[in-house]
């Protein structure tokens, strides 16, 4: 081929060329303009032609800012911005490839939305004007109202018709994602829209503009009544799940909890109260038996905590006494679809308060500390009261580190043990734990006590990986050790994100949770056996991960990992880990296939 020819030069330049802005402006370079102003730092995508234009414009004219990260797949991408924004509380960009990209990463868009995650998702599509469409490939790539397809799990959708219509979209879908309770968002950009030369200046938001409204704070009487019912209650429980959102909300927490004298239950959406405070009691339901007030601080999931379940025959038993108060302060009946059901049973509260919980506990701190000033008796209630709790949580976790030592040196590694060797490592690093909490024995064994420690639970199974991956990239510049306890059966759906963290120098120590099957779903399927007297070891058919066991330590080498494993020896694992965190802290990530017993 000709050396005038563009696609001669193909190959990766050794060395990346400097950044030429055009020298003329184009309808991608408007949308670049916003992404700089708003402070959006990275974009995750998989290549995709419809938004070729785009691409252009963040390359040259925006210089690579925000920093494009390459991934495997659509889901991927929307998982690490997921992560990101869990982690950090900022916002992140998730690129997707028209209708099929979209399709891609539509599960991944519905758990960011349950999880209340703020993804500025940026889509595209082929021209909506007919004349500039590619023969075949722009039209079975495109579709109408294409924000259809995640509508009912996104915040908003829009899709600009002209360029100057780009930046007041713009403006509105950011606002509304970073508006509690947040969640995800989707702009979709015609492709002739980013690819057209621009004939005239388009504005951007004015710079006074104050892009997210102030949060909603509590009615004054409403949180006065709730004051004087916790002040009147004799054995009073908090339950929250998404206070910790903001760390300042983690401190809130401890306030309040502490002027109460109340248990805490942390449901563990976000990391919501310290695991070592005296007043936590989480993983136990026991407070809830004789509960006269349930404080519910930004939560959705009610039930299952106060609740027991039996799973085979799905009966539900409440814990809570006949006459015992609710009280709700969150966002109620805010952003809930009208296709998805994860509002989940409804709350009947006796108090129900509409408020950012930010706002809303240190204002009723204050009504309460006010109480136990001026009512006699009720600061020696709440000494008292704290000083039971304090028992049952020292007894408590005892009690998790007496069961720990259990089969200690078993072959394959029981849980608590994992969870104990790698505790040992990092308890005087500067740690973090992204998802996975290993059958909560890092929250029973582990010490949380910074909100950032953690950035709350996994969701599902093939979610927890990109996740973490979002993590990690949200501490990369503070130095933290970024630990994943990862399960085997999560890694499998994108084994290929490893590359993502390599590619992208995203340290980061996964430590396998490797049982070899997807046990949660075995365990189902046990029961079914034993309800219906068929043969129960028949159950692990369609379950298992082995024959052949997938070799994660290879997997992981060969996408550019350090890795060992597989581990089952618990005595190697200590060692083991010591190497791998030298290798994350000169800034590779570390993988070391454990191999774990299935509970």
């Amino acid at each position: 081929m000709s050396g005038s020819d563009p696609f001669s030069r193909v190959e990766r330049p050794k060395k990346t060329p400097k950044a030429v802005k055009p020298k003329n402006r184009w309808g991608g370079d408007v949308i670049v303009d916003l992404l700089h102003r708003y402070g959006l730092p990275y974009a995750a995508l998989n290549p995709g032609a419809s938004y070729r234009g785009l691409h252009d414009s963040i390359v040259n004219y925006g210089g690579n800012l925000p920093e494009m990260m390459l991934c495997q797949h659509e889901e991927t991408a929307v998982q690490i911005a997921h992560g990101y924004a869990k982690a950090s509380g900022k916002p992140m960009v998730a690129i997707l490839h028209n209708l099929v990209g979209l399709l891609h990463a539509n599960m991944a868009v519905y758990y960011a939305y349950i999880d209340r995650a703020p993804v500025f998702i940026v889509g595209a599509t082929g021209p909506m004007d007919e004349t500039k469409r590619r023969p075949k490939i722009d039209w079975i790539h495109s579709a109408q109202s294409q924000g259809q397809a995640v509508r009912d799990y996104t915040k908003w959708d829009y899709q600009p018709t002209t360029v100057d219509g780009v930046p007041e979209a713009f403006a509105r879908a950011y606002s509304v994602m970073m508006t509690e309770p947040r969640g995800p968002v989707y702009m979709c950009y015609d492709a002739w829209l980013q690819e057209k030369k621009l004939d005239h200046p388009v504005p951007l938001p004015p710079k006074g503009f104050q892009t997210v409204p102030s949060p909603i704070a509590p009615d004054p009487a409403a949180l006065a009544k709730a004051a004087d019912t916790l002040a009147a209650a004799k054995r009073p429980v908090i339950l929250a799940e998404y206070a910790g959102r903001d760390p300042k909300g983690f401190a809130a927490l401890v306030q309040l909890a502490e002027t109460l004298g109340a248990p805490v239950y942390d449901l563990n959406l976000r990391l919501n109260f310290p695991s070592q405070h005296p007043l936590n009691l989480s993983m136990s339901k026991d407070m809830f038996k004789d509960a006269d007030v349930v404080l519910c601080i930004d939560v959705r999931d009610w039930e299952r905590p106060t609740t027991t379940l039996t799973s085979t025959t799905r009966e539900l038993v409440t814990l809570t006494p006949k006459g015992c108060q609710w009280i709700d302060i969150g966002f109620g009946d805010l952003n809930i679809s009208a296709w998805a059901m994860d509002y989940q049973r409804l709350l009947y509260a006796d108090q129900r308060i509409v408020a950012d919980t930010t706002l809303a506990m240190p204002a009723l701190t204050a009504l309460l500390k006010a109480r136990v000033r001026k009512t006699e008796g009720l600061a020696d209630k709440v000494a008292k009261r704290s000083a039971a709790v304090g028992r049952k949580h020292t007894a408590l976790r005892a009690q998790w580190a007496a069961e720990a030592k259990q089969d200690w040196d078993a072959s394959p590694i029981t849980l608590p043990r994992l969870a104990s060797e790698v505790w040992e490592q990092i308890q005087h690093e500067d740690w973090v734990l992204t998802a996975g909490t290993l059958e909560d024995w890092t929250r029973k064994l582990w010490n949380f006590d910074k909100p950032y420690r953690h950035a709350g639970k996994s969701l599902g199974t093939a979610t927890q990986f990109g996740i973490s991956l979002g993590v990690a990239l949200a501490h990369r510049d503070q130095g933290r050790l970024v630990v994943d306890m990862q399960p085997d059966g999560d890694l499998m759906f994108d084994a290929g994100a490893l590359w993502v963290a390599a590619k992208h120098k995203i340290p980061m120590l996964v430590v396998m949770y490797n049982n070899r099957a997807y046990f949660n779903d075995w365990e189902h399927q046990i029961r079914m056996a034993q309800q219906r007297g068929t043969p129960v070891d028949r159950a692990y058919i369609g379950m298992d991960l082995d024959d052949p066991p997938p070799d994660f330590a290879s997997l992981a080498r060969s996408m550019g990992w350090y890795a060992e494993g597989p581990i089952d020896q618990p005595g190697d694992v200590a060692a083991a880990l010591k190497r791998a965190i030298a290798q994350v802290k000169a800034g590779k990530p570390a993988l070391l296939d454990t191999i774990c017993q299935k509970r």
